[in-house]
């Protein structure tokens, strides 16, 4: 049973943690170079500075957390969910925020793309690896 354990240590390549800062450093750069993370800070700037989408979000927030209790025991009249639902659609259907969710959309694409290649590059599944578990 040992020998098992020593053969699979013996197959793993172990890079010291400045290497492995280095790389997540340089990785980090390259990302940041993309036209995709590029677009995505750019819509999030905009969005943040949009007084308009941001009274918009808040307004959909607090009606959705007001609602919350009645929502988990499905007891919202319909009124109370038509209201909700037209304070989503005032802030989703304006431009920015638009702008916003497709250049995150994008981002996640590729990032999901790279995790893809860094899965087959290391040999492990990146994304189950670096999954967050259910306490956190």
């Amino acid at each position: 049973m040992m020998e098992m354990k020593d053969q699979v240590n013996d197959e793993i390549e172990i890079a010291s943690t400045s290497i492995v800062k280095q790389a997540a450093r340089d990785f980090a750069a390259a990302l940041a170079e993309t036209p995709q993370f590029k677009a995505f800070e750019q819509a999030a700037y905009a969005f943040r500075n949009d007084q308009v989408a941001q009274q918009a979000m808040q307004a959909y927030q607090q009606k959705k957390q007001s609602l919350r209790p009645l929502m988990m025991l499905s007891a919202q009249s319909n009124v109370q969910r038509e209201d909700l639902l037209q304070l989503q659609s005032d802030f989703t259907n304006q431009p920015v925020v638009q702008e916003y969710f497709t250049a995150q959309a994008e981002l996640t694409t590729l990032c999901q793309a790279l995790g893809d290649e860094l899965s087959g590059a290391i040999g492990l599944n990146y994304a189950a690896v670096c999954a967050t578990s259910c306490c956190g």
